[in-house]
This record gives C-alpha cells, sequence and structure tokens, in this order.
C-alpha cells in the first residue's frame, strides 16, 4: 500500500510541479492496519497520511481554534502570500502575487492557492478532498498498477478513499492528508469529523507518534509476543458495545509503557487480558482514561512532539462521563455486558 502511495506520490510531483497547489510528500502508513493490529480482519482499511507544505509563493500558518474545545485541539490554516520579488523564484518566470498586477497575474500564471482550495484565507477541507480525489483519478492510468489492478473511488467528505481490486485481492485505502506542526510527529490533518464540523476545520492527530510507538515496542517485543493480539482481541470483543476502538487502543499503550515487553508472551495471555479488563473497569470508575500521547514526557526516544503538545496538562478522554452521570452509568453496565 505505502508502494502504490508513494508511487502516487511520484507522479503527483510532476503533474504539480509548476502550479500553486500545496506540495505533497511522501506517504505515512497510520492507524490500526500499519500499527499491526485491526478490529476486523476482514474489512481492513489502509490509512495513509500526505503531509502538504505550501506552494512557491505562499506560507501556511497555524491557528488554534477556541469556541467549543473541551480537551482535543482543532487547528485552521491560514493561507498567506510571500513576497518573492527578490528571492530565487524569480529566475523561474515566476510573478510575485504580491506585487504584480492582477491582469497581468490572470493572464500569464496559474492561480493562487488562495482561489483553488482556500475558504477565505484558510484551507478548506472539503476542497482538497475534491482535488486530491480529482488527482487520484488522473494520475492512475499512468501507474504500472492501472494494468492488472481496478480502482473505484468511494464518497468521502473529508478525505480520499478508494479500492484498487484484481481477481485475487481487494485493498481499501484512505488517504488522509495534513500540514505537520514544526518539525514533529503531530500534524492537523482531514481526519474525519461530524457533519457539521466547519471545512476549515483541521483537528490535530497523533496518528504518526502512535504508529511510530508500536514500532518502538515490536522493535522490543519477543517474537512470540501478543501485545497485537490482545489488543485485536479486545477491540472485537466490545464491538457494538459503546466502547470506542481508540478507548482499548489508549488502555494498551499505557499497559505496554509499564509492562516489560517479555510480559507479553503467549503464556502470559490470559494474565494480560485481565489487565486490559481491570483497565478499563479502573477508569470507568475514576471517569478517567488519559491521552497517551497528549503531556506524556515518557515516550520512547525518536517520538518527537511540539512543546505545547508535550507540555499540556493531562487530556481526559473519560471527560463525557465526569460530565454526564447517565453516561457514567451507562458505561459501567457496558463494561458489565462486556
Amino acid at each position: 500500500t505505502i508502494f502504490l502511495m508513494n508511487r502516487f506520490a511520484i507522479y503527483f510531483r510532476r503533474v504539480l510541479s509548476n502550479s500553486f497547489y500545496p506540495v505533497l510528500k511522501r506517504a505515512i502508513g497510520v492507524g490500526s492496519a500499519f500499527e499491526g493490529w485491526s478490529p476486523r480482519e476482514q474489512d481492513v482499511v489502509y490509512q495513509v497520511l500526505v503531509p502538504m507544505t505550501p506552494p512557491r509563493g505562499h506560507s501556511f500558518h497555524l491557528e488554534p481554534e477556541t469556541a467549543g474545545q473541551r480537551h482535543m485541539r482543532n487547528f485552521r490554516i491560514r493561507v498567506q502570500q510571500e513576497c518573492t520579488c527578490t528571492s530565487e523564484q524569480q529566475g523561474t518566470g515566476m510573478l510575485c502575487f504580491l506585487h504584480h498586477p492582477e491582469e497581468e497575474l490572470r493572464v500569464h500564471q496559474d492561480p493562487s492557492l488562495l482561489d483553488t482550495l482556500c475558504r477565505g484565507s484558510y484551507l478548506d477541507v472539503e476542497k482538497t478532498a475534491r482535488w486530491f480525489c480529482q488527482l487520484v483519478r488522473a494520475v492512475w492510468p499512468a501507474l504500472p498498477q492501472a494494468h492488472n489492478w481496478h480502482l473505484v473511488l468511494l464518497p468521502s467528505r473529508r478525505s480520499c478513499q478508494f479500492k484498487v481490486s484484481n481477481r485475487r485481492r481487494s485493498y481499501r485505502i484512505e488517504m488522509l492528508f495534513g500540514v505537520r506542526q514544526g518539525d514533529s510527529d503531530v500534524f492537523v490533518s482531514s481526519e474525519p469529523r461530524p457533519y457539521h464540523t466547519p471545512s476549515t476545520t483541521w483537528p490535530e492527530t497523533y496518528a504518526v507518534a502512535e504508529v511510530k510507538f508500536f514500532r518502538y515496542i515490536a522493535q522490543r517485543a519477543p517474537s512470540d509476543s501478543l501485545h497485537l493480539k490482545c489488543l485485536q482481541f479486545f477491540t472485537r470483543l466490545q464491538l457494538g458495545l459503546g466502547f470506542s476502538t481508540y478507548t482499548m487502543k489508549t488502555i494498551v499503550m499505557h499497559l505496554l509503557s509499564i509492562t516489560p515487553v517479555s510480559q507479553w508472551r503467549r503464556r502470559h495471555f490470559v494474565r494480560r487480558l485481565l489487565d486490559i479488563s481491570e483497565g478499563l473497569r479502573t477508569c470507568i470508575e475514576v471517569r478517567c482514561l488519559n491521552h497517551f500521547i497528549v503531556g506524556n514526557r515518557r515516550l520512547p526516544e525518536g517520538i518527537s512532539l511540539p512543546e505545547d503538545v508535550l507540555m499540556a496538562g493531562s487530556c481526559n478522554l473519560f471527560h463525557d462521563l465526569v460530565m454526564d452521570p447517565v453516561a457514567h452509568s451507562q458505561a459501567m453496565s457496558q463494561y458489565v455486558d462486556l
């Protein structure tokens, strides 16, 4: 899947080389399929995050949204035109968006990013998703895979989802896109959000940091380690019971950080399942499950967080249980059912 995504990226760069659309970087595999587990093996979605950087003559500025945020952060990406009058771009024949007459720009140069994928001054998730899907459709016939595989684009509002299949196999892929915060492993991205979410809202995502954590564990775990099987077992077990897959994943990540990797062998399987179950019960009882990444200053070396994420206070994923006694009693009931 990553090989296919990087094939796409090569062709994207060729198509976009002289445009003023975002510059697309190498795809990063994220989510359960790339962490080594999946709650539904028969329906795996391969999620990839494609980092974007601003095109020539533009810059991106991340602005946190403050309205209605309780714990997880949302951002807007403000797009600003930059003066290129004295820059190396002048050797390419590029006109400065700020200082050349509009008529000259309209006749001799492609439109600014502000005029294509933005709403006002802000990068629009839904416009960007439609642009991505158009790119995939346009580039696919040029890829070697197009000779043996069939491409079907799937409906999606905030990402580009498609299925590639041949007579024997089928893969479902979701291309997310985002902007890196500095040189860290935290991005703002096009992750799916409720339908009423404004199209200029980009939520903060820790998916790259999380996949790096699972990679770190895999490098140190014994060959018969069942930590991924434990996670897979519990996420399947609770399907339909109200606990999110992310809740179970967070509990297992916390356990992996405090339980030696040598204690996840086959003979420890039942003990670790009990640990996960007891961890979930305790978190429900005290109405608190801390986010694994936000504010975690004990992450393995090689996982880089922005200073404000690193120094943030604890982020309680069970915040709703604190505010709503009915939700708390329902969670306890669902735990008993589990």
